[in-house]
């Protein structure tokens, strides 16, 4: 049975090689999901059409050089290219046919593959990038909670047991006779204002009496 991992591979190559297909000009290239219960060992089919059997051979040729130069696969084998009006790529999990347009109408193979669920490039693409957004999601979740636990677990744990509750209650009876100290007072020291002698000012006084009186 196919994992979800490797199913997304799958889909990546079958991806890398509709690209090749639009780049050589295949014409109504589809991308037929196959149904599990009648597929076989395949996955996907990929179906293109081409104008002679020159442009099909081309095709079959980009397909291959691709999915050899960017993944290092290679067909397990090759079919009809000599003739190159029906040209198979079996790759196992997904299969490619390139067919002249005629010979596609004749054989009709999406109409064989009725449970198949056919799907243009773009709507590949735009699944397999949602699929692959979705993972990179879950990773990223996956990543967050495994650091929030560890972050957890290694802060220090609260102190428990008889010696714990002495020393609380030890630092609460230090707090509260740290309150109930009264405060110093700070007295104020007024300053003396200096206030001018009265014996002399009598004296000064007396002086001046004497002196009018002679």
């Amino acid at each position: 049975m196919t994992t979800s991992q490797e199913l997304q591979q799958i889909r990546i190559l079958v991806q890398a090689a509709a690209a090749a297909c639009v780049d050589k000009k295949g014409e109504e290239i589809r991308i037929l999901e196959l149904d599990p219960i009648d597929s076989g060992l395949s996955d996907f089919f990929l179906v293109t059409s081409a104008t002679n059997d020159r442009q099909a051979i081309a095709i079959s040729d980009e397909i291959e050089h691709r999915l050899k130069k960017e993944f290092g696969v290679l067909p397990n084998s090759v079919e009809g290219r000599r003739k190159g009006d029906w040209i198979l790529l079996d790759y196992v999990d997904f299969v490619v046919h390139v067919f002249l347009t005629e010979r596609r109408a004749f054989y009709d193979i999406e109409r064989l593959r009725k449970s198949a669920r056919p799907l243009t490039p773009a709507e590949f693409d735009a699944e397999l990038k949602a699929a692959l957004a979705e993972k990179t999601l879950a990773a990223r979740s996956k990543v967050s909670a495994k650091t929030k636990k560890a972050a957890a677990h290694s802060k220090p744990k609260a102190a428990s047991g008889p010696a714990a509750k002495k020393a609380a209650k030890k630092s609460a009876v230090v707090r509260k006779t740290a309150a109930s100290k009264p405060k110093p007072v700070v007295k104020k020291v007024a300053a003396k204002k200096s206030a001018p002698k009265k014996s002399t000012a009598k004296k000064s006084a007396a002086k001046k009496s004497s002196k009018k009186k002679s």
